[in-house]
């Protein structure tokens, strides 16, 4: 499962994952950054990513719209990099459980 990172969460990500999500990015490394929400949301539905934010405006879309992209929603509050990792790694199962599941729209992670 390849992940975007949305520009509310460090581009660092990126490596500190690579062993688990290979593939992922973040919206920086691709050309999207300060781009507007339905811009990363097109370019994730047509590379075949899932949306990794905390913004909730990711999870209301994925309401409206559906899948693809699939929207991981981080709901802490201020945390390190290193927290998210933590967070992302410890719920790799559910995340890719998640990614299977063909109706699924958003997964929330606290």
């Amino acid at each position: 499962m390849k992940l975007l990172f949305d520009e509310n969460v460090s581009p660092r990500l990126v490596a500190g994952l690579s062993d688990v999500f290979a593939g992922s990015v973040h919206v920086r490394d691709v050309g999207l950054a300060r781009a507007t929400d339905a811009t990363i949301w097109g370019y994730a539905r047509d590379h075949d990513f899932t949306i990794v934010s905390k913004d909730s405006d990711f999870h209301q879309v994925s309401f409206v719209r559906g899948p693809p992209p699939k929207v991981v929603w981080i709901r802490r509050g201020n945390c390190t990099t290193g927290d998210i990792a933590a967070l992302l790694r410890s719920n790799r199962t559910e995340i890719l459980a998640f990614g299977a599941e063909a109706e699924a729209a958003f997964l929330a992670l606290s």
